[in-house]
């Protein structure tokens, strides 16, 4: 058994940390062979399995999960929001445009910083008024983060 089945095994495992650890590790490992796995760990019912679960899909690359890290931009946890705008930006899903600016009206500023910064990444022109609206966000790292999508939007060094 190689390292990435034994670390698919762990995301089913009774154990929070072990299924947390393994989602972390199949991310950085970087095989988007793990990406069903992980997409199935987004249902997780530990919030924290569900973070680096969605953080992970992004880092490998997998964008069969992207439909299901769009539904966790609604999730009830702060964290795994945050992880799902980053893995939307790192796969530089277009189809997660339209959720992405839903989310720049999140309540917690780190996902509205997450959401602007995938925006940036993403590159899409529709994102551009919302992303200048958010330059003038309650949140001075949201209005960080919207001034340098901003420059990425308009071609900007």
């Amino acid at each position: 058994m190689g390292r990435i089945d034994t670390l698919v095994s762990e995301l089913k495992s009774r154990s929070l940390v072990d299924r947390k650890r393994a989602a972390a590790e199949l991310g950085r490992l970087g095989d988007a062979k793990a990406g069903p796995h992980l997409v199935k760990a987004l249902d997780d019912p530990n919030s924290h399995v569900r973070s680096e679960a969605a953080f992970a899909l992004g880092l490998i690359g997998y964008i069969g999960g992207v439909d299901r890290l769009i539904e966790r931009l609604r999730d009830t946890d702060k964290y795994v929001r945050k992880s799902a705008a980053k893995a939307l930006g790192l796969l530089r899903a277009r189809q997660a445009v339209a959720p992405l600016i839903e989310a720049l009206r999140d309540p917690v500023d780190i996902v509205r910083k997450s959401a602007v910064r995938s925006l940036g990444q993403i590159g899409d022109r529709r994102a551009l008024d919302p992303v200048h609206d958010a330059m003038n966000d309650r949140s001075g790292v949201v209005r960080m983060a919207a001034r340098e999508a901003f420059k990425r939007l308009n071609g900007l060094p």
